[in-house]
């Protein structure tokens, strides 16, 4: 296993808030980052690069007022309708942002770009081919975005898809695709994963920037309440069926979708609201800090009974 000393700076959890779009803002990421785990937000949820940057500030001065706290990361689209990447990529160079979370494109000038201040950079995949063209780029990391995860999803199993990760990837693994718990953090361990990657859970915290029905629709909604689908955004993703009904659209009988054009993305996913399989044992919605010391007790509980097996 392998996760970069960089990182490891006050980390109490080997977990990673994902960045979730519309949802993940300052608060979000720093009340994570005070509690132990790597809080992330995507650079597209401010409405302009002078608001990312004016974000970046605050994190970077809320944190530097902690006595401890865990690294920080955004998530930037590397995709060509993203008239942003060039603006945010230069703020994010000029900060210095510590991990950087790529989607929707490994291109390998964005790698060297951030790996010129020290830097790190993991990717987004769901397949072997995807992590194939993402260590080609030179990152750091690989994130597996398995079945079942929120938002753009893959659909292989998750041991199928570390196992092809890391037969062609010896740096950093990161595994999602509806993990919840502390336990589901423990078991991503167990099978090979250096950090388990957390995001619908998040949705469901007084922090996360949606509106409360979003988040009173995350508690009450099961797995089967999941459709995935490329015909709200042009990217195959999971969303809330009830969000799809609410907006007048019928789950079994969507209209195609054109293809991904992210100055147009955000007014869908403003109505239609994303998450993973993980909603079924999502019931609450507590402060980020009562969920990060939830899931560190109940992650150190998994592993100490791992350790304790008989068949061990």
């Amino acid at each position: 296993m392998s996760i970069p000393t960089t990182l490891t700076q006050g980390l109490r959890l080997p977990a990673i808030v994902a960045p979730m779009f519309l949802a993940s803002g300052t608060d979000l990421v720093v009340e994570t980052c005070r509690a132990g785990l790597i809080g992330s937000f995507p650079a597209l949820n401010a409405r302009s690069t002078d608001e990312f940057s004016q974000w970046l500030d605050e994190i970077e001065a809320r944190l530097l007022a902690l006595k401890t706290a865990a690294p920080f990361a955004v998530n930037l689209i590397v995709h060509k309708t993203n008239t942003r990447l060039e603006a945010d990529l230069a703020e994010i160079v000029r900060h210095r942002v510590p991990l950087v979370i790529t989607s929707l494109g490994a291109v390998s000038d964005v790698v060297a770009a951030i790996h010129s201040y020290g830097g790190l950079v993991f990717h987004d995949v769901i397949s072997r081919r995807h992590s194939e063209k993402a260590a080609e780029a030179g990152v750091d990391g690989l994130i597996g975005v398995s079945a079942g995860a929120g938002g753009h999803a893959g659909t292989l199993n998750p041991f199928a898809l570390i196992a092809e990760m890391r037969s062609v990837f010896s740096g950093t693994i990161i595994l999602s695709g509806s993990l919840s718990t502390g336990r589901d953090i423990a078991a991503a361990r167990v099978m090979g994963a250096d950090f388990a990657y957390l995001g619908t859970r998040f949705l469901a915290t007084k922090e996360a920037m949606i509106p409360d029905a979003y988040k009173d629709m995350v508690t009450s909604s099961r797995a089967s309440d999941i459709l995935y689908t490329p015909n709200i955004s042009g990217v195959p993703a999971n969303f809330l069926k009830p969000s799809i009904r609410a907006a007048g659209l019928d789950p079994d009988n969507l209209p195609q979708a054109h293809a991904l054009d992210l100055s147009s993305e955000a007014k869908a996913w403003k109505t239609i609201w994303s998450a993973g399989h993980g909603v079924g044992s999502i019931d609450d919605c507590p402060t980020v800090a009562e969920l990060c010391d939830t899931l560190i007790a109940d992650y150190r509980d998994a592993m100490t009974r791992t350790q304790k097996d008989a068949f061990l």
